[in-house]
């Protein structure tokens, strides 16, 4: 099985690419807020319909990282690839059931809205964006960074250059999706890109089973034989049999995934376009369904990658299996492949290229917010709105510059580390913080501060010893060997920290402290947790 694509395919895609690019920024431009209107900018006014606002958070939570490196996983690891999918998913349930509705209640444009809700202070506002950029600007680096490689892989092209190229260009189009169109022009663009890989996707994995008689577990079976490693493809252990406690490191990584990933800001910030409690209620909805559908999706495309190709082959071509996706979907069509094949493989690439847009625009946009809100208009005692505004866009540029310089230094490294990295913060810091102020009644100021600096500072130190910064040939550090850390993950240790640190800030803030906390946690109960009154500051 080749895994170059035929000319046609190439020329398709281009087209494909160009056409997307064009549409979703006339989108951006058609929908964007004016210049003073605050509420449309960061909520698009609340006026997405369940389904829409649904569709816009699986389109969020769904990044281009977890489309290819997810698929990656699923058709080098097996089972522990099909365990992470479903980790994925159970994180945005997690979401569903336990944060979503107190989220949309507490806060109004972004996370430090939510924790200043009982806990008011710049101190708080900062530490909260702070925490959004260190969790968010990684998952940029690793879109931004995947561009080049993508669009070199599907166009046949291998110029440095022009990948840095790539990359320049698209994030230019990502800052301009988040700076022109704002939460509405971002969530058309979310909408598009989800039934876009949902629609592809599932064709692709028709395709897959009709190649086996419409029989799972031939499919399995037949992924395991062509995996080179046996029954070992189907059983859990095989991505972390290299470390000294393989199970205990892959129990961790899941457990990281599934606390970090539905607390992103980028994820949470669309909670606050919702209307009401029952409009989230049944956005998260569509957005849970949305993800389980792809986790299925991509659990056949994976193993369908393994069984029509191999395992040994997906490897050669990236070490990570980044490609895995692409080339299941173009093994689904076999060697003669037809005009509409052609068609359909250059929908699957213009959904993938669609997602990498996507993704970055909504984590620039996160970021943005949070700059111009928490930081910028918080210290400004009365800061105009059309001035806000300004700030947000060109907080834009702030935040996506850089990410831009930062994704053509690391083009060319392993990028696990970076994706790794943004979910142990959200598992470490984000998630504590979150299930504390929303509903720890003597949960204080210096509790919260602990939370945020503790449990980042505890990632960030760990994080730099873990084998997938060294000491590995798929490390992003090969020829180096600074490894201490047995683990893949930083959530072993980190997680407990953050739960700890929030927990010794307010034992150590005194009974006072907590007293008056408690009061003014139930002076606002009724607002967080049943949506009783919707306060506007």
């Amino acid at each position: 099985m080749t895994t170059v694509f035929s000319g046609n395919a190439q020329a398709m895609s281009l087209v494909g690419f160009s056409a997307v690019a064009t549409i979703t920024l006339l989108l951006c431009v058609m929908t964007g807020p004016d210049r003073d209107d605050l509420d449309e900018f960061y909520t698009g006014y609340s006026s997405l319909s369940p389904m829409r606002n649904g569709l816009a958070i699986a389109g969020d939570y769904i990044s281009a990282a977890t489309v290819l490196g997810t698929g990656g996983v699923i058709a080098l690891f097996g089972y522990d690839g099909i365990v992470l999918a479903l980790s994925t998913a159970l994180s945005l349930m997690l979401l569903m059931f336990l944060l979503a509705e107190p989220l949309r209640n507490a806060g109004r444009f972004t996370m430090g809205d939510a924790l200043t809700r009982r806990m008011p202070g710049r101190a708080v506002r900062i530490a909260a964006c702070a925490v959004t950029l260190a969790a968010l600007v990684p998952l940029m680096l690793v879109q931004l960074a995947g561009t080049g490689q993508l669009m070199a892989f599907i166009l046949g092209f291998s110029g440095e250059s022009l990948q840095t190229g790539c990359i320049i260009g698209v994030g230019a189009l990502m800052i301009s999706y988040a700076a022109i169109g704002g939460m509405k022009g971002t969530a058309l663009i979310q909408i598009l890109k989800i039934v876009l890989l949902l629609g592809s996707g599932m064709v692709v994995a028709l395709l897959i089973l009709n190649r086996f008689d419409w029989d799972p577990g031939a499919l399995f079976d037949a992924a395991a034989q062509n995996s080179g490693v046996g029954s070992a493809f189907l059983s859990s252990g095989l991505q972390f049999a290299g470390g000294p406690s393989p199970d205990l490191d892959m129990i961790t990584a899941q457990l990281t995934v599934v606390l970090g990933g539905g607390v992103l800001p980028h994820v949470t910030m669309r909670m606050y376009t919702a209307s009401s409690a029952r409009q989230v209620r049944r956005s998260m909805s569509w957005a849970v369904s949305g993800v389980a559908l792809f986790v299925l999706v991509i659990t056949v495309v994976g193993f369908g990658a393994t069984a029509l190709i191999g395992r040994k082959l997906i490897a050669q071509v990236d070490p990570q299996g980044n490609t895995a996706y692409l080339l299941g979907s173009q093994a689904a069509f076999g060697r003669d492949v037809s005009s509409a094949e052609t068609f359909l493989f250059t929908t699957v690439t213009t959904a993938v290229f669609l997602t990498l847009l996507a993704s970055v625009a909504g984590m620039i946009l996160a970021c943005a917010n949070s700059l111009a809100h928490d930081v910028f208009a918080a210290r400004v005692q009365e800061m105009s709105p059309r001035r806000e505004m300004t700030v947000a866009r060109l907080s834009a540029l702030a935040v996506g510059i850089p990410a831009i310089l930062l994704a053509t230094q690391v083009q060319h490294r392993s990028l696990q580390p970076l994706v790794t990295l943004s979910f142990c913060l959200g598992a470490s810091a984000i998630a504590p913080a979150l299930v504390y102020s929303l509903f720890w009644r003597r949960y204080t100021r210096t509790g919260l501060l602990s939370t945020l600096i503790g449990g980042s500072l505890a990632v960030l130190v760990l994080m730099p010893g873990t084998n997938l910064v060294s000491g590995s040939p798929v490390s992003a550090f090969p020829e180096a060997d600074f490894n201490w850390f047995p683990f893949t993950t930083t959530g072993l240790l980190s997680i407990p920290l953050g739960f700890a640190c929030g927990w010794l800030g307010t034992i150590a803030s005194g009974r006072r402290k907590s007293e008056e906390q408690r009061h003014q946690y139930e002076a606002v109960e009724g607002w967080i947790l049943a949506g009783a009154v919707r306060r506007d500051n």
